[in-house]
């Protein structure tokens, strides 16, 4: 099968939850204002549980707590509240997935700490509306739990991580990358540009763009990587240099990124990972 196919296979298999679409649809409506939007969500209990904690994490350091949707889709905005329910959407679509719990549990970690480095990142280089890499951060290797769950035997094959050194095995075994597989899928459900695009180009390298989102993700993905190894390997990855030269990060903002992920890593992991018991 090519990318399009294991797409067209996984979004047969998994849909994305009603309110995602009707939430798009209407800030897609210019009719449409932020008082349709909360009440939108409303009828989703969960889903207006979620955005509240979310909004009220430190994420956004917000001085005083938001306790209604309006107020959160008011200071938030309509866009980064969409990006928040798409966090949401995907999550919960892949909650019911035939795989170890412990890999998992394992999968989200890594998941969650990308979205992190890419929104600290973002915010630290003043990006706009810097939810969006942190979607996209999330969803960086959403491709791996595509190809695990349709062809797992042959995806075992490789080093199941989509990182550069694994890149090159995926492309002898498959012909594409698993980030090819998860930017296909997204474009199935009709997400933003903003948020796949970072997320299909995640390894293609700092010379062939010229997009500091793209690498913003580029070096979250490689953030996350040091990051986890340093935890939980013996063997720890050095900072490749010309990762981190391009957007000028120095070593004081790297150990503040650092510090701010393995502090609040488990806090939104317990939001956002659907193996979670907290939190769902």
């Amino acid at each position: 099968m090519n990318v399009q196919q294991y797409a067209q296979r996984a979004g047969n298999i998994f849909v994305l939850p009603d309110a995602v679409t009707r939430i798009k649809s209407l800030i897609d409506d210019d009719s449409a204002d932020m008082s349709d939007i909360a009440d939108l969500i409303q009828y989703d209990p969960a889903l207006t549980a979620q955005l509240l904690k979310l909004a009220n994490s430190a994420l956004y350091k917000f001085p005083a707590p938001i306790d209604t949707l309006d107020k959160a889709v008011k200071i938030i905005g309509t866009k980064s509240v969409y990006d928040l329910v798409i966090a949401y959407g995907v999550a919960s679509t892949f909650g019911n997935l035939e795989s170890p719990r412990e890999d998992l549990d394992k999968f989200w970690e890594k998941s969650v700490c990308c979205a992190l480095f890419a929104k600290f990142l973002a915010d630290a280089l003043k990006v706009s509306e810097p939810e969006r890499l942190f979607v996209s951060g999330l969803l960086f290797n959403i491709g791996e739990l595509v190809v695990i769950q349709l062809d797992p035997q042959r995806a075992h094959q490789c080093c199941i991580s989509n990182t550069p050194d694994s890149r090159s095995e995926q492309l002898k075994i498959f012909g594409f990358t698993f980030a090819e597989v998860g930017a296909a899928l997204l474009r199935q459900w009709q997400l933003p540009e903003a948020i796949i695009k970072p997320i299909e180009s995640q390894h293609f390298g700092f010379a062939s763009s010229d997009s500091i989102d793209e690498k913003i993700m580029q070096a979250a993905v490689h953030l996350t990587e040091v990051n986890l190894s340093r935890q939980y390997s013996g063997d720890s990855i050095e900072l490749n240099p010309e990762i981190i030269a391009p957007i000028k990060l120095d070593e004081d903002l790297i150990r503040s990124a650092e510090d701010y992920i393995n502090l609040e890593l488990m806090n939104i992991l317990m939001m956002i990972s659907p193996t979670s018991t907290i939190g769902y």
